[in-house]
């Protein structure tokens, strides 16, 4: 088969995902000169279709293909929602070990989406109109024989270096103008968090980018649309004909936005154009260094502390503890209720006969989900919250590993409840306090994001979770 021919094939198909899927996907080893599964891979142990997964429920128990340590694949029918599929598969990617590539398609669109480790996610999309072009058969090829040739030029901290930096430049002239360098700061968080939403989906229809690249506009009316904005960021509200969520009044409250000048806006519009929606918050804290200090030289990035380094003390201090105490119920829950294996008709093979075992391996999944979410982490001094921020990342990916035992062993769903209300910080710092607050939400956002969870709480910014000391500027404690 060829690519002409594979194009005219499924061009014609009317067929459901389910009667054509594995076919779709054996034509497409065919295609690329690739072995079949059944070919070099009988026991489906490392090459397969119809990968057992941990899904949700039980209720699908199968990924539709799946090459170890290439990707993971998930078909649906035509016109279905790609993105949806895709938050499916990554709630259960871990169940495949984690692939560099992530798969979505059906039988007219194949979506690619990179997962390498520390580098940012990539999405590259292949219809049958430019299925036969060679940069996307390349792709295709890539993706059964040398998925690192996929991976992203720059890793995530370059980016955010770039992206920061770019933002930075923002403060020399605004310092100039105003005496109060911790109002441009606020300033340019909010600004930081508007291209954050925007980038996730929380602010619709890119309105952000819409009104701050429309050509040949006047500052004062630009400068408005920010005002306008962020009043409807504070409590939910319309703007440029959309509905904006209730953020918070926190982040955007009554401090009056500053004005940009003529000469400024062309650096936010170049900032804007990143990717704000896997920015490492960590280097948040560097940049601001500059705004608040005129005297500081130093390159940024050039001593932020990032996720990994963080990590290590975060591990020993609050997760090892953690962990131990999981690893030893998860042997109590495991001898009581086996693993489920689930067939395509959803049924069980086989479980724990005896009901009173659920019920009691319920019990100690329970007493675990409420000790974790009883966990405060305390940071005394926790200036730009790097160490608050890794440390809800890491719990709520503990919180995650619960759920998936408990989906892969036929006990209750649950909520994930684990947030940012569980940190405490001090700090003196006013700016700093704010800055805490932004890069903790950042993250935890980004991690529902990355293990395809919904945002669905407003207000989206809730509970301030700092203690605030030693400012008499106006604003109360928290």
């Amino acid at each position: 088969m060829d690519a002409a021919a594979f194009v005219d094939k499924w061009r014609k198909s009317l067929r459901t995902e389910r009667s054509a899927s594995q076919e779709h996907f054996l034509d497409l080893c065919e295609l690329l000169h690739h072995p079949k599964p059944g070919a070099v891979d009988p026991k489906g142990l490392s090459f397969t279709t119809e990968r057992r997964v941990k899904k949700e429920g039980g209720k699908h128990g199968f990924a539709d293909a799946w090459k170890k340590g290439f990707f993971g694949w998930e078909y649906k029918k035509k016109g279905a929602d790609l993105n949806g599929a895709y938050n499916q598969l990554l709630q259960y990617s871990g169940d495949l070990g984690n692939p560099p590539l992530l798969i979505v398609s059906d039988m007219d669109r194949i979506e690619i989406r990179t997962r390498f480790t520390d580098y940012s996610t990539t999405n590259y999309v292949i219809t049958l109109d430019t299925f036969a072009t060679p940069g996307n058969l390349e792709k295709l090829r890539c993706l059964f024989y040398e998925p690192e040739r996929l991976r992203p030029e720059k890793t995530i901290e370059k980016i955010t270096e770039e992206a920061a930096k770019k933002l930075a430049e923002l403060a020399p002239t605004m310092r100039a103008r105003l005496t109060d360098s911790t109002k441009v700061a606020h300033f340019l968080d909010r600004l930081i968090f508007c291209m954050f939403a925007e980038d996730v989906g929380l602010l619709p229809n890119h309105v952000f980018s819409q009104f701050l690249k429309k050509p040949n506009r006047d500052p004062r009316f630009v400068n408005r649309d920010i005002v306008q904005l962020f009043e409807a960021m504070a409590n939910g509200g319309d703007f440029y004909g959309e509905s904006i969520p209730h953020f918070n009044e926190n982040l955007f409250d009554n401090t009056p936005p500053l004005d940009l000048t003529g000469t400024e806006f062309p650096v936010l519009i170049e900032a804007s154009a990143f990717d704000w929606s896997e920015m490492d918050p960590s280097i948040f804290g560097t940049l601001f260094e500059r705004v608040m200090d005129p005297a500081q030289r130093s390159q940024l990035g050039a001593h932020y502390t990032g996720f990994r380094d963080i990590s290590t003390l975060v591990e020993p201090v609050v997760m090892a503890p953690l962990r131990r105490e999981w690893a030893e119920l998860l042997e109590k829950i495991a001898s009581l209720v086996p693993d489920v294996i689930v067939t395509r008709k959803g049924e069980s093979l086989f479980r724990a006969a005896d009901e009173a075992q659920i019920e009691e391996a319920q019990k100690l999944v329970d007493a675990f989900l409420d000790r974790l979410r009883a966990i405060r982490v305390l940071d005394p001094a926790c200036g730009s919250g790097n160490f608050l921020y890794v440390t809800l990342r890491l719990l709520k990916d503990l919180e995650k590993e619960v759920l998936i035992e408990c989906r892969h062993r036929g006990l209750k769903e649950f909520e994930l409840k684990v947030g940012p209300n569980q940190l405490l910080g001090i700090e003196i710092n006013p700016y700093a306090f704010d800055l805490a607050q932004m890069t903790v939400w950042i993250g935890f956002i980004q991690w529902q994001k990355d293990n395809g969870f919904p945002v669905e709480h407003e207000p989206i910014l809730q509970l301030d979770f700092c203690r605030f000391l030693g400012f008499s500027g106006g604003r109360p404690p928290c």
